[in-house]
């Protein structure tokens, strides 16, 4: 559409050079510096005003804009329409909804209604007198905030009247601001993913994007543009279907006002209305909680129609992801290295994977039953979690034919290696090997007990080894042990004839040694 701008002056030249010149719309263009579009439209619009050239000699330039633009019709706001600007809000909210969508569907329902300019003018200056938090565009089911509350509560214990704070986990969806709090003992990654799981079961449904603080239980590593997502939180997310992304350091505007305020209203209406209320358990307190914020979703809303509850229900319901088959089972993730006999160590036990992994870097997922193991994301073992100490897991078809460790270690090599060192040692290393279902499970032993030797010395390992035989305890610790503390307590004319140096109390074996 030709801009008003232009002088009357310029309009009369392009008529009379087409229609008394007969020049074309190209060269009426170059000659006139304006854009051929706009040369036909006007062209159109003094061919609808019915104006032929010669113009009529009293046709001045302030009648000729007014036949060419002739102004809109003088009608009053009640039949132009004025647009119901609490629907336009919360059409806006669904997915791939825009202002010119809601403008054309407007001016479909009022063909003498406003042009968009003065649409998107007026719902702006409506948007403004809303609260902060409610004039955020959020699409509906795409965003979950979540906080902790900085405000404690306090929970006394029965038995001995000792006071514990419990921590606030609040949540806020995006679209429809619908909140869910609850209380946990700690930050720490059980409880924050615990409070994510029930946050989702309490909404029925998953969002797109889940957004979070850069709390350490979320974000191992913060990071402007690529922060380190805590393995187990991704490995929850993943479950869910669900995108984390974190707030970026010291970007307030990227955690949104929405958790900000989703925390002040939990406070001011929540845990203000607990401030008298003595609880002696973490599910009383929550039991107060959920009373309370079934209120407050269902509390009216100053500036907008309906409540919480009332928007979670027309907008965010429809809108989210279905929850999994099952809920997420926690799960922590470490990394290990594997060891000379195949197995890796998870809380004192040790449980095997393929050999040809000896010595990589693999991570381990352990659950409250499993412990599963992957190597460049390919899950390579799978085993049932144990709970006794300085025990063995083993798949058979993990071990390499021959029971041989990369074609280096060996039951006869370890011996040979005692043998060196005196026949206690080689009978200590004996029976070590000999007392494991496989050969193998015994490297590790038998290796920290050979080493103990660099430490002690030879000599005074080789007594050690003696008195172990006696005692019938032939195990590392105890071994140990015995080089740090029971030397001390034999006889004079022993330790002389072994010409043993004084015992160091701050010595201890290699850190890779059961």
């Amino acid at each position: 559409m030709p801009a008003k701008r232009l002088s009357m002056r310029k309009i009369k030249e392009v008529l009379r050079l087409k229609w008394a010149q007969g020049l074309s719309n190209r060269q009426i263009a170059t000659a006139c510096g304006i854009g051929r579009p706009t040369i036909s439209e006007y062209l159109r619009r003094a061919t609808e005003a019915g104006l032929e050239w010669p113009l009529p000699a009293d046709l001045d330039e302030a009648r000729l804009e007014r036949l060419l633009f002739p102004p809109p019709p003088d009608l009053p706001a009640e039949s132009r329409g004025i647009p119901d600007w609490h629907q336009v809000h919360k059409e806006l909210k669904h997915k791939s909804v825009t202002l010119f969508l809601l403008w054309q569907e407007y001016r479909q329902a009022h063909p003498d209604g406003y042009q968009y300019s003065w649409f998107c003018e007026h719902y702006r200056s409506w948007q403004g007198k809303l609260d902060v938090v409610m004039r955020q565009d959020h699409r509906a089911g795409e965003k979950l905030f979540v906080d902790y509350a900085g405000q404690t509560v306090p929970i006394i214990d029965r038995a001995t009247g000792e006071v514990h704070e419990a921590q606030v986990f609040v949540v806020v969806l995006g679209a429809s601001n619908y909140t869910y709090a609850e209380a946990t003992w700690s930050q720490s990654l059980p409880d924050w993913i615990g409070s994510h799981v029930r946050t989702f079961r309490f909404l029925g449904g998953v969002p797109e994007v889940v957004v979070p603080d850069n709390l350490r239980s979320g974000v191992s590593k913060a990071h402007r543009y690529e922060p380190d997502i805590n393995p187990t939180y991704l490995d929850m997310a993943s479950h869910y279907g669900v995108a984390v992304l974190p707030a970026r350091v010291r970007r307030p505007r990227d955690k949104a006002t929405k958790a900000e305020n989703g925390v002040l209203v939990v406070e001011r209406w929540i845990l203000a209305a607990l401030r008298h209320r003595q609880c002696f358990s973490l599910v009383e307190l929550n039991a107060a909680i959920g009373e309370l914020l079934g209120v407050l979703n269902q509390r009216p809303f100053c500036k907008l129609p309906g409540c919480r509850r009332d928007h979670f229900e027309q907008l965010d319901r429809p809108a989210l992801q279905p929850l999994p088959a099952e809920a997420y089972v926690y799960a922590e993730w470490k990394k290990a290295r594997v060891h000379i006999d195949y197995h890796v160590a998870i809380d004192g036990h040790y449980y095997s994977v393929p050999c040809a992994l000896i010595k990589r870097e693999v991570e381990v997922r352990i659950t409250r039953n499993t412990v599963e193991c992957f190597h460049r994301g390919n899950r390579i073992a799978s085993h049932r979690r144990s709970d006794q100490k300085g025990r063995h897991t083993t798949v058979p078809a993990h071990m390499p034919e021959s029971h041989r460790q990369a074609g280096e270690w060996s039951p006869e090599r370890l011996t040979q290696w005692a043998a060196k060192t005196g026949p206690a040692t080689e009978k200590l290393i004996r029976t070590v090997l000999a007392s494991r279902k496989h050969p193998q499970q015994a490297y590790r032993s038998c290796l920290g007990i050979l080493r103990l030797g660099k430490t002690y010395g030879d000599e005074r390992l080789e007594a050690a080894c003696r008195r172990a035989l006696t005692l019938g305890s032939c195990r590392y610790k105890s071994l140990e042990s015995i080089l740090k503390h029971r030397l001390d307590e034999q006889p004079l004319e022993e330790q002389q004839e072994l010409s043993l140096p004084d015992t160091h109390d701050n010595i201890r074996g290699p850190a890779y040694c059961h």
